[in-house]
């Protein structure tokens, strides 16, 4: 199948966190400090602005809104009146600054973070730890020794997490325990030469939708690591969404750099969209 890529912004800062929801793609505007909602025509507008970086985004059961504050690792929570007010405290399980995060149906949210510093450059790299927040407000620690855990996933029945380890270049697979703990690590599928996992998003297939920054391309890569499909983008591919009321469009987020004076200064980051045969499954 051949994809025509269509823009739907060209704008942006720096685009993260994808999410379809309620008939429109949010995502966050890290490196301009807001949440933006953008219709299928591309059309946006900003309904949260804040003091720092935000990233991953999700929904709790009654429809209050999450969004990952990455600096100062927090999850925000919108109230009825459209403040954002504090979720959860991460600061005890991240080791560096939030990241992306995937809310299960019970208001569950797994939130993963960078565990080193890599702005100006990649500093004492180690591991860290996926948190698990409670519908609450309660963190625990969910799982550890993850090499920058970026996008993550939730199977349809909600019985597996897979998680893109970046720093790994592999995409690792867990199940999730009744009470919210990750456990029986395994590789679900490596990248091979400069292929990096950041953005991901399961289709009806079982498959994983893999944008892929160095190598300006998103993946389509079954569990085992054989590569379906694969797009080009002119610019980094940084994460990508099924959503459109059929789940049958791809929308990916791409930028030209990652520096955050960067991309303040310049905007040019893309949100562009495509068709695809299989629908979207699972969470986001």
């Amino acid at each position: 199948m051949s994809y025509e890529l269509e823009v739907l912004a060209e704008d942006l800062a720096f685009g993260e966190g994808p999410r379809w929801h309620n008939g429109a793609l949010y995502l966050s505007d890290i490196h301009a400090d807001r949440v933006i909602r953008m219709q299928p025509d591309g059309k946006y507008d900003v309904i949260g602005s804040f003091e720092g970086p935000t990233s991953g985004l999700g929904w709790l059961p009654d429809g209050a809104m999450l969004v990952v504050s990455m600096n100062d690792r927090r999850v925000l929570r919108q109230e009825p009146d459209g403040r954002f007010v504090e979720h959860a405290d991460l600061s005890e399980v991240a080791s560096w600054h939030a990241n992306d995060m995937v809310v299960a149906s019970d208001g569950r949210a797994y939130v993963g973070n960078f565990g080193f510093p890599i702005f100006p450059t990649i500093q004492s790299p180690r591991s860290t730890a996926i948190a698990m927040v409670t519908p609450d407000g309660q963190v625990v620690t969910a799982a550890d020794d993850f090499w920058f855990p970026n996008g993550m996933v939730l199977t349809p029945d909600e019985g597996t997490l897979i998680v893109a380890e970046s720093a790994a270049r592999v995409l690792t697979a867990l199940d999730v325990e009744p009470d919210g703990r990750l456990t029986n690590r395994r590789v679900w599928a490596a990248l091979d030469g400069d292929r990096l996992p950041d953005g991901v998003c399961l289709d009806e297939d079982g498959a994983v939708w893999v944008a892929s920054p160095p190598t300006r391309e998103v993946l389509r890569v079954e569990e085992g690591g054989e590569i379906l499909a694969r797009i080009e983008t002119e610019q980094e591919a940084i994460a990508c969404m099924l959503g459109g009321n059929d789940r049958r469009t791809l929308f990916i987020l791409t930028a030209e750099k990652q520096d955050p004076e960067w991309c303040r200064a310049n905007r040019v980051a893309k949100v562009l969209s495509t068709r695809v045969e299989v629908a979207g499954a699972g969470r986001p």
